[in-house]
């Protein structure tokens, strides 16, 4: 029988006396973690260091925390508005970032928030390396105790949503029912602000051993902030539309790369001619590239698209509202062969209509628009969206392969990865010193799939180089210490200047593929290098046209779209204000201006030589409009500058010149 509790305190110690010696507790990552009954469980287990804790998760959502320098005068508002002021904060991250996790607790992780424990030594060593598909058996030989996980009520409290995270909770407990385990104590937390979705995501009351109702308020879901797309992450998206096929599939990762994508999609099916004008600006021989003809199209979507991704973000809601997303399909192998083969009947048709689904998903995360989107849905909509196991989602041999195949016709697997090597193998999740940024995750699972289906490929997306070490640094490198996907899995590459189409490639023929969709003077360095070794004829020079692969150009050819709002700095919506937004950009202009010791010598002199500007409402924002020490007098002057420079650059930031380096 269901226990109810409203008090976490009480829910903490009963998990406590239910479960004896070692706690052994699994929580899904993102926002599917109950964080206040993981507060209680970590307060709890702080008072009794005899006995062992260990939490097994990934993705613990942390907000940023504001400061007195310039990213934190930003930071801090918005954040207390975003988030809220009751955000709860998980406290074992905090130790994590302080490596003051205690002797008897240990925290184990397979994915994390990007780039947030780099510096956490504890963090680092219990990383644990796995493919998102992989984790529940893990969790098997972890001898997992306890489940728990943030859920949603229907109305009468008689039935529970899992939600945001039908991932991992009914793999881990069916694992350990197949090894013979005894099933683990299963506790939900019940979330008013957690949107309700049916169909398998939806459990009887007595699937739970505990659920936890905690006195209002309740702190909002972790919103996650809408990037500015910049030229390069809307050229990168606008190459990757073309690749998509009309009826195909479609799965994305997340970040501002993704939001060009969904952007240039919608823009594809709703305004056909300006999104061929964008294509044109781009590459006027698009149309004609070999993966285009091959793979792609440029028409609007007459069938539609099916989505199949491990995680529905804010991209999948843009193309769901702009029609593009709306191929359904059904768990019936001989209608899904009819359908592909276009020999329905009308009785076909109506119940593909009435039955099928057109968006799977493992886990949801977005903004706040998002979740309201979520929780006001239509029912027919809200029908149409379907919570999996990530076995389901991620992998082609979990439940029913062959019907698999079948739904998923022309997929395409977009994701983003940090470098590549000219070789066509990724680095995704870490440095080359063994430090994990973030994780596996889904990405091989996906870049497997894109080989095991036949008419399916795998795209991974990059930017061409990055700002660092006072200059511009080449993501396509010739080789480096870690990679994510072996090269043997290369298979399509894409930059802000192009497609490269490398499946079945020879190594010498990859090298120029890569080459050509590098930053130009980071062309000559893979060059050489591959010459060097005997992977490049000696006698290849690099042709004049590859030499336009610079930010400049970029930033000239895709001005007038920008200027007629066909590329909208936010494409999916802001979570920033307007003012907000100009700092945004102010912001970014100085970071790139301030990387190497010279440019920020040159910076500091045009501010204290421009002085003070006239945006009061920015430098309030800022609490700069009334410097008192020399400090926030020569802050409020960058801050300044850079509002100025980027007005009259058209509200965008222009990269730092670049410099070679591979």
């Amino acid at each position: 029988m269901t226990l109810y509790l409203d008090n976490l305190d009480a829910a903490a110690a009963h998990v406590r006396e239910h479960v004896s010696g070692a706690l052994r507790v699994c929580a899904p990552l993102g926002i599917g973690k109950p964080h206040r009954l993981l507060n209680a469980l970590y307060d709890a287990a702080l008072t009794d260091p005899a006995r062992p804790f260990s939490l097994y998760t990934a993705l613990s959502l942390d907000p940023p925390r504001g400061g007195d320098d310039l990213q934190g005068r930003f930071i801090g508002p918005f954040a207390k508005r975003h988030f809220g002021e009751d955000f709860v904060r998980l406290k074992y991250v905090d130790a994590l970032r302080r490596n003051a996790l205690p002797p008897h607790m240990e925290i184990e992780e397979f994915y994390m928030q990007s780039g947030a424990m780099l510096g956490s030594v504890q963090a680092q060593r219990r990383y644990a390396s796995l493919n998102y598909t992989h984790v529940a058996r893990t969790l098997v030989g972890r001898g997992v105790n306890v489940v728990v996980q943030k859920v949603a009520a229907n109305d009468d409290g008689s039935r529970f949503s899992l939600s945001s995270n039908t991932d991992l909770t009914f793999d881990v407990l069916d694992a350990l029912q197949a090894a013979g385990q005894a099933r683990p104590l299963v506790v939900g937390e019940i979330d008013p602000a957690l949107p309700w979705l049916g169909g398998a995501a939806s459990v009887d009351a007595a699937f739970f051993d505990v659920v936890v109702a905690p006195p209002p308020p309740s702190p909002r879901l972790f919103g996650l902030p809408r990037e500015a797309v910049s030229d390069a992450d809307y050229a990168i998206g606008f190459y990757a539309s073309a690749l998509v096929r009309d009826g195909g599939t479609l799965q994305i990762g997340i970040g501002a790369l993704a939001d060009a994508l969904c952007h240039a999609l919608a823009l594809r099916h709703t305004d056909n001619a300006a999104y061929r004008r964008v294509l044109h600006a781009l590459d006027p021989d698009l149309a004609t590239h070999p993966a285009v003809l091959a793979h792609g199209g440029l028409e609007p979507f007459a069938t539609g698209l099916y989505g199949c991704s491990e995680m529905i973000n804010e991209g999948f809601k843009r193309l769901v509202e702009a029609g593009v997303i709306k191929r359904r399909v059904v768990d019936k192998a001989a209608l899904m062969r009819r359908a592909n083969a276009g020999t329905t009947s009308a009785l076909d048709d109506e119940l593909i209509e009435r039955n099928g689904e057109f968006l799977h998903g493992a886990f949801y995360l977005g903004s706040p628009d998002f979740y309201a989107w979520l929780r006001g849905l239509d029912e027919e909509t809200r029908r149409g969206i379907g919570m999996k196991r990530v076995g389901e989602v991620n992998e082609l041999y979990g439940l029913d392969e062959g019907l698999e195949r079948l739904q998923r016709r022309d997929a395409r697997f977009f994701n983003s990865c940090m470098m590549a090597t000219a070789l066509g193998a990724a680095v995704s999740d870490a440095l080359d010193d063994g430090r994990v940024v973030s994780g596996v995750g889904g990405q091989y699972n996906f870049v497997a799939m894109g080989h095991a289906l036949p008419d399916a490929r795998s795209v991974l997306l990059l930017r061409a180089a990055r700002d660092a070490d006072g200059g511009r640094v080449s993501n396509i490198r010739w080789n480096y210490g870690h990679t994510t996907i072996p090269r043997h899995l290369r298979d399509i590459y894409i930059t802000e200047y192009g497609i490269a189409d490398l499946r079945g490639a020879t190594d010498e023929d990859c090298v120029r593929a890569m080459a050509r969709i590098a930053e130009a003077p980071c062309q000559d360095v893979l060059i050489a290098r591959a010459q060097a070794v005997g992977k490049l004829d000696a006698r290849f020079t690099v042709p004049p046209s590859w030499r336009r692969n610079t930010p400049a150009a970029l930033q000239a050819a895709l001005a007038p779209l920008r200027e007629d709002g066909s590329l909208p700095d936010y494409p999916l919506g802001s979570d920033f204000d307007i003012v907000e937004q100009r700092l945004v950009r102010a912001l970014g202009w100085l970071r790139a201006r301030t990387a190497s010791r010279r440019d920020k010598f040159a910076t500091l002199l045009a501010a204290l030589r421009d002085g003070v500007g006239t945006d009061a409402e920015a430098l309030a924002r800022m609490r700069l409009d009334r410097p008192g020490s020399l400090n926030e007098h020569l802050m409020a002057r960058l801050v300044s500058l850079g509002l100025r420079r980027t007005a009259r650059a058209g509200a965008r930031e222009e990269p730092a010149a670049p410099t070679a380096g591979a």
